[in-house]
């Protein structure tokens, strides 16, 4: 019963902050600490009275985490100290059940599901609560802004515990009060991807320092792109490859004061794009579809794709026979602007009431050292750890069976610290999908672009019927 009470002043006091618009972490650890103290005293003057009470609990027998896919799961489960998998859904840390949630994200299912647990969470049984969840860099903010997360503060972590992490991966974790709700394993600087060999035939070279004379801006891009046509190649599979490189370096936010802008960055994506599609030199392909994976196998004849390091090794199936990541046939450097993509961040859900393992995980498997370098070396995963990173890019034992025997965190570490996220909003994941979805058409010279600009307008006012442009 008490540690009931407490759990619900801890989230009052939050909210009390949060609608104060204080972003202090101090003074809300103050209100929670307040309140704490304020029932231990209330429960000692019931006891003294002869109020029957129950005895305080321990932390939660199960853990609950919810998430989109198992990646988070098979780094605990290799990582993790102590951690013991039972089957495919469940596990042991001592004698706390460890319960994985995994809704697959496709048509935004995963945070439906979310979302709907979220709000039952104040009345959920304690094996029942939300321990963590995850989030991604195109949502992030929807949840940090929201009082279904914990402040990380409040859990004891320390600003100095987290001292090794790429600063933009705090960033987008960051609520609008300056209160960090979330922390990541991992960082996603991304970079050019290329076919060694096509790379040999056409430039001459599958030398790094050489492929990026070919691709260091977008003119030169574009100029590769026609010498890469006539010998067969597509430059990128689709349009859609390059638009988190022009969507990054975007100077302004989707929405300002709730009208709908274009950055004229992602206009120059629509030019050059259209550029390209005309010359035959692109598709207009959406990501993940069999036409887009088509590039991951030598008959494809595509050139390079943009992404993170958990694009080459995730989702570029080197895992399969025949596949050119799985020759090692993949080649990585910078490419015409530094860029970031997605990326998954850990959060304490508000009402958790494991709050010592929960803090325990998050700092073993963003902080601790040794688990960063194992993530790294294990899976090829560029983690969220500045002295590890810096070590292994200089380390000349460490390679990547992909890419061929490359080290490529050095070109990875390159472009990570000058990453901007302070225009992420609310509204990246919609605008960013509906944007790229309307120029299709356009692309293809189905429709004209202001035509193509209406459409994408529509239907982010329909999503969000409080935006106008």
């Amino acid at each position: 019963m008490k540690k009931r009470i407490v759990s619900t002043l801890l989230c009052a006091a939050m909210a009390g902050a949060v609608m104060a618009g204080c972003g202090n972490h101090t003074s809300v650890s103050e209100q929670i600490q307040d309140g704490v103290e304020r029932e231990a005293d209330t429960a000692e003057a019931d006891e003294e009275n002869g109020s029957e009470d129950e005895e305080a609990e321990g932390e939660g027998k199960v853990l609950n985490i919810y998430c989109w896919n198992n990646e988070f799961q098979s780094r605990m489960e290799k990582h993790y100290p102590g951690y013991v998998k039972t089957d495919d859904t469940t596990g042991m840390i001592g004698d706390i059940t460890v319960k994985w949630d995994i809704t697959q994200n496709e048509g935004n299912l995963y945070q439906n599901h979310l979302d709907a647990a979220l709000l039952r969470q104040a009345d959920a049984k304690p094996d029942d609560k939300i321990d963590l969840f995850l989030v991604e860099a195109d949502n992030a903010v929807k949840y940090v802004d929201s009082k279904s997360t914990m402040a990380l503060t409040e859990l004891g972590i320390t600003g100095e515990d987290l001292s090794e992490q790429y600063q933009y991966t705090k960033d987008i974790a960051t609520d609008s009060y300056g209160v960090l709700k979330g922390v990541s394993w991992q960082g996603c600087p991304g970079v050019f991807f290329y076919n060694r060999e096509a790379a040999k035939e056409v430039l001459g070279s599958d030398d790094p320092a050489e492929v990026q004379k070919a691709v260091s801006d977008w003119e030169t891009f574009k100029a590769t792109a026609e010498t890469l046509k006539e010998a067969g190649y597509s430059i990128v599979s689709s349009v859609n490859d390059t638009y988190r490189v022009y969507s990054t370096n975007a100077a302004s936010k989707w929405v300002d004061n709730g009208k709908i802008q274009i950055d004229e960055n992602i206009m120059k994506w629509v030019n050059d794009s259209k550029e390209l599609v005309d010359a035959g030199e692109t598709g207009t392909h959406p990501l993940w579809s069999d036409e887009w994976k088509q590039g991951f196998y030598p008959e494809g004849k595509v050139f390079g794709y943009f992404g993170p390091a958990w694009l080459v090794n995730f989702s570029m199936e080197a895992d399969k026979e025949g596949s050119i990541g799985n020759a090692g046939g993949w080649g990585a450097t910078e490419g015409p602007q530094g860029f970031f993509w997605g990326g998954t961040w850990i959060c304490a859900a508000a009402g958790t009431d494991n709050t010592d393992l929960v803090k325990d995980i998050i700092l073993q498997m963003t902080t601790n050292q040794d688990v960063m370098k194992g993530i790294a070396e294990e899976a090829d995963d560029f983690v969220n750890n500045k002295t590890v990173m810096e070590a292994m890019a200089k380390d000349t034992s460490y390679s990547s069976k992909v890419l061929g025997g490359q080290n490529p965190i050095s070109i990875y570490c390159a472009g990570v610290d000058a990453l901007d996220l302070s225009n992420l909003s609310e509204y990246d994941q919609g605008c960013n999908e509906e944007f790229q979805s309307a120029m299709k058409d356009y692309f293809e010279g189905k429709v004209s672009l202001e035509e193509a600009l209406e459409r994408f307008y529509t239907a982010v006012e329909s999503k969000y019927p409080r935006l106008s442009h």
